[in-house]
């Protein structure tokens, strides 16, 4: 009777840089190297500790660059090539954490989008999140869910369908009609524990920002708030690309150890999908209600803050004239009204227009202000930093008007006009003028 042949343990070999190719990515390798044997030189290059390296990978792995690889002495060359040889099973070290992280990710499935809404009026955003997570949903072969929380809201249910969700978990009582923080919370919560979703959507306004912090910080996740981009990488990681470092550069974000992956979207970052009437789906209405007297606060009314007659919502509109630094006094914006008038639209203002006291915050368009949308967005007088680029730069077209040609506005323009503002706008506006009157006359 012949013995068994006994099994031959492969060998693991040592992690190895590649010269020239590192990309200096932020220490990433040694970020998870288990057993400290990587430190960063001043160029922001691994160094390889070889008596410490223990062949685990993981830094191979994580290299954006493949900038490592794994490096094996002329021994370790010669038990790989026999192991090939003579097909021995090789005994490969399970990486038990990595496993168990697998199969804790694997539990959650799904793309969900909270619905905001007030006195059963939803907010838009709501509506280009699904539009949004739809696209996410079908990267990841998952289904596209919306939340809806309330009271007497079921009517939103079909208009998440008709916005593509094929799913709404619907939470209707009276305990929900007006947004608390505790109340919504605690739904949230019940929601995720019972259902695992893998994503989770939520709009960058007041109530979506407030929810969205407090839903990740119990559920002990990650939230990236304000995104500009969201994506799927080959890991099922949800990559949020959002500005960073005061604006100047725009950076991904990846939660991938924690479920649900969150994230904030502002308003019209997202293209408003388009709306199919008749489109059905599956309602799911869960019995969870939070007890009255667990809730410390009380709404007594909800005033709402559009009432007055200065009031100007500029996310809604199709034709913008902004004014910047370039402007120089506030009295100057006088002229962007006019033309603003003769378009049908309104007027909006870069930061340092607002800063400078020249214009009111809501006018404000960029990363700190306001995310538009227009057909036609005509930037008077604006440098163009990316804080005010990441607000405009999805406008159908761009029209920029600046004295200095190098002005990094005209780097996203459709149409750029090196001149004085002072003497181009007026003559636009003019031109408009004549051929309204023009049509008028026919």
């Amino acid at each position: 009777m012949s013995e068994s042949q006994p099994k031959v343990k492969k060998p693991r070999g040592k992690a190895h840089l590649i010269a020239g190719k590192c990309i200096a990515c932020g220490a990433r390798c040694q970020s998870v190297c288990p057993v400290n044997a990587i430190e960063m030189n001043d160029a922001g290059e691994p160094i390889i500790i070889p008596e410490k390296c223990i062949g685990c990978v993981k830094c191979v792995k994580i290299c954006p660059a493949s900038a490592l690889e794994m490096f094996f002495t002329p021994e370790e060359l010669k038990i790989l090539e026999q192991l090939a040889a003579i097909a021995a099973p090789a005994e490969e070290e399970v990486d038990e954490e990595a496993a168990a992280l697998a199969k804790k990710l694997a539990a959650y499935r799904g793309v969900w989008v909270f619905v905001e809404q007030t006195e059963g009026e939803p907010a838009k955003v709501s509506w280009e999140l699904l539009g949004a997570g739809a696209r996410l949903a079908a990267s990841l072969g998952a289904e596209l869910c919306a939340l809806v929380i309330g009271e007497k809201v079921e009517h939103l249910c079909t208009e998440a369908f008709a916005y593509g969700a094929s799913k709404v978990y619907l939470l209707d009582a009276p305990v929900y009609r007006n947004y608390r923080t505790e109340a919504y919370l605690e739904a949230c919560c019940h929601l995720i524990a019972t259902y695992k979703p893998e994503i989770i959507l939520m709009g960058a306004s007041g109530m979506g920002r407030d929810l969205a912090g407090a839903v990740a910080t119990r559920v002990g996740t990650g939230l990236t708030a304000d995104c500009t981009g969201l994506d799927i990488d080959d890991k099922r990681n949800l990559m949020q690309t959002r500005p960073a470092f005061g604006g100047n550069i725009m950076a991904t974000i990846m939660c991938d150890k924690f479920r649900p992956q969150m994230a904030t979207v502002r308003p019209n970052v997202m293209p408003l999908p388009e709306r199919k009437e008749g489109a059905t789906g599956t309602i799911v209405r869960v019995d969870f209600v939070v007890p009255e007297e667990s809730i410390l606060t009380k709404v007594m009314e909800i005033i709402r803050d559009a009432t007055s007659k200065s009031h100007v919502d500029i996310t809604g509109a199709d034709f913008i004239v902004s004014g910047g630094r370039g402007m120089m006094a506030p009295e100057n914006f006088a002229i962007l009204q006019e033309l603003a008038e003769e378009l049908g639209g309104v007027v909006g203002a870069s930061r340092s227009a607002v800063d400078a006291g020249w214009m009111p915050g809501d006018r404000q368009v960029g990363q700190t202000g306001k995310t538009v949308r227009p057909k036609i967005y005509i930037a008077c007088g604006i440098s163009g930093a990316i804080q005010h680029l990441v607000g405009m730069q999805d406008s159908d077209m761009v029209i920029a008007i600046n004295r200095d040609r190098q002005a990094p506005i005209f780097e996203v323009a459709t149409y750029g006009i090196v001149g004085d503002l002072f003497q181009v706008v007026p003559a636009i506006t003019k031109r408009i003028r004549e051929l309204k009157q023009q049509q008028s006359t026919h």
